[in-house]
């Protein structure tokens, strides 16, 4: 298994290092395009909510971004320096209440992209992971 981690401080446009991190990453791993523009959105996503929610924009707090390769799994964890949020009682995006609302589906599009979205640490942590399909797998370069 092999580890990759950036820390960026809370400013927006340090989603193009995310960005970039995830580029870099589908190269040096030889990550399937199936899969890249899921992990590309769900990711960028989820440091975006740990940018605007968790942290509250604060370029003094920082999220730290890791990403673990095993042969047929990617884990990508973002972590924020915030208070956390209450990750199970969020209003449903797509109930009739709140499809005209301007946010609030950055989660249930995370939920809808990655195999599996698992919050830790009070949902200052988020653990995105992604199956690779077993042809892929093959050629990721996990030594």
């Amino acid at each position: 298994m092999q580890h990759v981690k950036i820390t960026i401080p809370s400013l927006m446009e340090n989603i193009r290092i995310v960005e970039s991190f995830i580029d870099n990453s589908k190269d040096r791993f030889h990550i399937d395009d199936d899969i890249y523009g899921n992990i590309m959105v769900a990711v960028t996503e989820s440091v975006n909510n740990a940018i605007r929610h968790g942290n509250k924009f604060d370029k003094d707090k920082n999220v730290h971004l890791r990403l673990s390769v095993e042969p047929a799994t990617l884990r990508f964890e973002i972590e924020d320096e915030g208070a956390g949020f209450d990750y199970d009682n969020l209003p449903d995006p797509t109930a009739p209440e709140n499809i005209e609302n301007p946010g609030g589906r950055g989660i249930f599009l995370i939920h809808a992209l990655a195999d599996e979205v698992t919050f830790l640490d009070q949902g200052r942590r988020v653990q995105l992971v992604f199956r690779v399909p077993a042809t892929a797998a093959a050629t990721m370069n996990v030594a």
